[in-house]
């Protein structure tokens, strides 16, 4: 368990004017200072269905312990706050930093509007207790940073917005409700081109509160880009379908439709849609994946089904993410991690599969299932609620946390969770046939990693990003320590002269 630790000197001052106040919002343990070289910090954005941005900082402040496995100390502290816009935020997306260590952040909004954010992808003085403030409604920290400001918005777009993408920092890619994926450029925000995609047949079914006479429920709701940003895979509402786009000429490369024994592989049967929700390319280009109400559905580069993801019971899924692969290449482009309706993000591995009797499939046609490798957070950590986001972080700082893994999840409740795994956690792990019944009786899904914290934000998170801000240089860490010093001596004398 993590709480939310104030500074040394901010608790000094804050308890001669009221001794009895705590600190809140978090939960975990204090430690003993640490060198200001130990800190790792991870920037949190979060839009919500209140319509507000909020950014947070994690940070790590006992690299050793951590890495030994000892109660780990994370202070959250709040950077920006945002009433962004006039609906539920949808998406958002983060551009590459830039050579000043600026970031472009974009959110989208069922207002049909796209809004711009400058954020600061530097860290920021740790230690300097001039640049903390606490508000007098909370015992929240908050970083006041100048860099963090709004740059403008975006209006090309007739409905609302669901994906958002920077394939590269100079271009944006952006898919709505209108059935259009508009290509901008950052350079001066202007739409270089749109990719309209085709309309769905209504097939007998109910259109929807929403939907004009005679219409259906339209929209794209994903699309990934490939690593060599030439092709891109789109999923559409009401589309038992998925379709390939040629980004050099931004015309249609193919169209694969999803037949009805792909479909009840993994669960959809007559009542539901059979659209795809999410699909996401693996960083080495080989595979992707595409998600459905229920399971998801491994593609290889000919587009034909390698493998298929369901959990047993099964769990409506709202993200799918890859791993980057490591360095060493043990792990990362063949693992996908889902999060579940039942507050946990299971890990598979696509590249080792098991499969069943030919004799279920009519055609002899049959999609393997993926092993599963394990799982964190559920009712084994108390968390409940939905996952409706979350990011990957894999850390490569020189320290005892490099090539460690961090897990930030967003849940529907409003918390924020951090899990970190081990470098060679998920490289120990045996992969297990999650629909064998043998497993199913006598064994649980492993749990893997460990809980470094939680963060209540108050808002119904709808999407998060995360991201590690850089580190300082020497010289300024060593300025920041001595002014520090300089700043908590003179607080104690203070202390002294007023005691006598």
């Amino acid at each position: 368990m993590v709480k939310r630790k104030r500074h040394q000197i901010l608790e000094k001052t804050v308890s001669r004017e009221n001794p009895s106040s705590t600190s809140g919002g978090a939960q975990g343990s204090t430690s003993p200072q640490t060198p200001l070289g130990a800190l790792t910090t991870i920037q949190i954005i979060t839009g919500s269905y209140e319509k507000t941005l909020h950014g947070i900082t994690a940070t790590i402040v006992d690299d050793c312990k951590v890495a030994t496995g000892k109660s780990p100390v994370i202070e959250f502290t709040d950077t920006f706050l945002f009433n962004a816009h006039g609906g539920a935020i949808r998406c958002l997306a983060l551009s590459p930093p830039s050579k000043q260590q600026k970031m472009v952040l974009a959110t989208g909004s069922s207002d049909q509007i796209i809004n711009l954010y400058h954020i600061s992808a530097q860290d920021s003085q740790p230690r300097d207790p001039t640049i903390l403030s606490t508000t007098p409604l909370t015992d929240h920290r908050i970083l006041d940073k100048s860099k963090n400001r709004e740059l403008g918005s975006l209006q090309y777009h007739n409905a609302g917005v669901n994906v958002l993408q920077f394939p590269s920092r100079s271009k944006l890619l952006s898919g709505a409700d209108d059935n259009s994926v508009a290509i901008c450029r950052t350079r001066d925000w202007t739409v270089l081109s749109t990719i309209k995609v085709p309309s769905p047949k209504v097939q007998g079914r109910a259109s929807g509160d929403t939907a004009p006479l005679g219409g259906g429920l339209t929209g794209v709701n994903a699309f990934a880009i490939h690593p060599s940003m030439k092709l891109m895979v789109s999923v559409s509402k009401g589309e038992k379908c998925m379709r390939l786009w040629n980004l050099a000429t931004g015309k249609k490369a193919g169209v694969l439709n999803f037949d009805k024994e792909l479909l009840q592989a993994i669960g959809e049967g007559k009542l539901e849609r059979g659209e795809g929700l999410k699909v996401e390319w693996n960083d080495l280009g080989e595979e992707f994946a595409v998600s459905f109400e229920r399971g998801a559905i491994i593609f290889g580069l000919d587009s034909k089904p390698r493998a298929r993801v369901m959990l047993a019971p099964t769990r409506r899924i709202h993200q799918i993410r890859y791993l980057g692969t490591a360095k060493d290449g043990k792990y990362g482009s063949a693992t996908l991690a889902i999060s579940t309706e039942d507050g946990r993000i299971v890990f598979f591995s696509t590249s080792k599969t098991t499969g069943g009797d030919n004799s279920e499939s009519k055609t002899g046609r049959l999609i393997p299932f993926c092993c599963v490798l394990g799982q964190v957070g559920g009712t084994h950590e108390g968390i409940q609620n939905r996952i409706k986001d979350f990011e990957i972080i894999t850390l490569s700082r020189t320290n005892q946390l490099r090539g460690s893994i961090l897990l930030v999840a967003g849940c529907s409740n409003g918390f924020i969770h951090i899990w970190m795994l081990a470098k060679d956690q998920l490289e120990g792990m045996v992969p297990s046939d999650l629909h064998d019944s043998k497993f199913l009786q006598c064994n649980e899904m492993p749990h893997l990693g460990r809980l470094l914290g939680s963060y209540d934000t108050g808002k119904r998170i709808t999407c998060l990003k995360a991201f590690v801000k850089s580190e300082l240089s020497q010289d300024f860490l060593e300025k920041s320590q001595t002014r520090h010093e300089y700043l908590e001596g003179s607080l104690v004398n203070n202390d002294n002269s007023a005691s006598t």
